[in-house]
């Protein structure tokens, strides 16, 4: 049986390639049909924005990558409240929001955490 895999991008999409490359690992999980989540935390709530301009700070655009989770077979894809909430974003229909309790029951769901 494959282990599960929990990925935690916690770097906004402008920040450098740390952002991508969480979302590369997910998509390539869910290619090999892994069980696997996403959970964006602290600043990593900023790919969840709408309306983002990635060529204004000459970086890739994210937001399909974003859009093909689902077709990957990513369903699991979670964010953190407190960590929207202190950056001023509404709830993002594309996760799931979640409390700090809620955050450390998924993190031991999982067999294996990669945090990017």
């Amino acid at each position: 049986m494959s282990k599960s895999l929990l990925v935690i991008s916690r770097q906004a999409p402008w920040s450098g390639p740390s952002a991508r490359e969480a979302l590369d690992i997910v998509l390539a999980g869910g290619a090999f049909d892994l069980p696997i989540g996403l959970l964006f935390l602290d600043d990593g709530v900023f790919q969840l924005a709408p309306h983002q301009d990635a060529k204004a700070v000459q970086q890739k655009d994210l937001s399909a990558n974003l859009q093909a989770l689902g077709l990957f077979g990513i369903d699991e894809v979670f964010a953190c409240r407190h960590s929207l909430a202190a950056r001023g974003l509404t709830m993002p229909v594309s996760a799931e929001p979640l409390d700090s309790a809620a955050i450390a029951a998924l993190i031991d769901r999982y067999d294996q955490v990669i945090t990017l």
